[in-house]
């Protein structure tokens, strides 16, 4: 799994538990995931359509640095399948794992619209 983003848990970040409110790291990830897609698919325009479980396997507390990995699983005909993971960047412990969230890829009318990637293209080899 390649770890892409890092993100320093604050305290706005916080829920009352002093841990790192899982809505935000949620958010973290969705966003991730669609940087991730949009830079795959070279198409501004992707939807999250389906997560499988999250597993919340670990907190993270204020003052911790997170890394979200992101890997293909599978490329379809109009989407692309994602598993993802979080763990904490000193202690590598891992804070949440989900091993499919499916990424479809928009038209200009926001329809399923089909991509024609079959492999991960990296930006370098684009150029």
């Amino acid at each position: 799994m390649r770890f892409h983003t890092r993100k320093w848990v604050k305290p706005e970040d916080l829920n009352p538990n002093g841990t790192l409110f899982g809505g935000k790291l949620l958010a973290w990830i969705d966003e991730e995931l669609a940087l991730y897609t949009i830079i795959q698919l070279q198409n501004p325009k992707v939807v999250t359509k389906h997560m499988s479980e999250i597993n919340f396997r670990s907190s993270a507390r204020q003052g911790d640095i997170v890394e979200i990995g992101i890997d293909v699983v599978k490329f379809g005909n109009t989407s692309v399948v994602l598993k993802c993971a979080v763990r904490n960047m000193m202690t590598r412990d891992l804070i949440i794992t989900i091993d499919e969230t499916t990424m479809v890829n928009l038209d200009e009318n926001g329809k399923p619209k089909a991509h024609g990637k079959t492999q991960i293209e990296f930006v370098k080899d684009r150029i």
